[in-house]
């Protein structure tokens, strides 16, 4: 894995966040995105939770790893077979986080994120960086059916350019 390029990719990210919200009037972020229930500010804050979740999925990836792969497959039906809860969740937590979090915070909140995991992909091996698991394919059309540690680093950046292109900011 491309350390160097990872880190580009969650700078180019977190510069273009604080372009994107900062650029947007109210009544932009108001306004509906295109093909999401969600108005662009929920999700600009959905776009930013792509990243606040590599904790966890690093956790999983690094517990399920060192397991027989046959458990992290089951696991993953077993979330697959989830996957309404789980999305009702991803949409009221996005529609929450986007609704109530101030600007500032979320500029803030961006910031702090990418630092962390700049500051945690730097500590990572090249041995911890290739273990992998089986992941719920169904709730996320950029999860794969097995996805390393590299791979988890770089979802949300793939996460965030997609939204990108549904929001409807002036």
């Amino acid at each position: 894995m491309d350390k160097a390029a990872v880190h580009a990719e969650m700078e180019q990210a977190r510069e273009s966040f604080h372009e994107l919200l900062g650029r947007a009037s109210e009544s932009d972020l108001r306004r509906p995105s295109a093909g999401t229930r969600w108005n662009n500010r929920q999700l600009l804050f959905h776009m930013m939770l792509g990243y606040l979740i590599i904790r966890a999925l690093s956790w999983l990836v690094r517990v399920f790893g060192r397991l027989p792969d046959g458990v992290s497959r089951g696991y993953a039906r077993l979330l697959n077979a989830g996957t309404v809860p789980f999305d009702a969740v991803n949409f009221a937590g996005s529609w929450l986080g986007g609704t109530l979090l101030p600007r500032r915070w979320m500029l803030a909140l961006f910031d702090r994120t990418i630092a962390a995991l700049h500051r945690r992909l730097d500590r990572e091996t090249d041995d911890e960086l290739a273990r992998g698991m089986h992941y719920p394919t169904r709730w996320d059309p950029f999860f794969r059916d097995y996805m390393t540690l590299a791979d988890v680093y770089r979802f949300p950046t793939r996460h965030f350019a997609f939204h990108r292109d549904q929001l409807t900011l002036g």
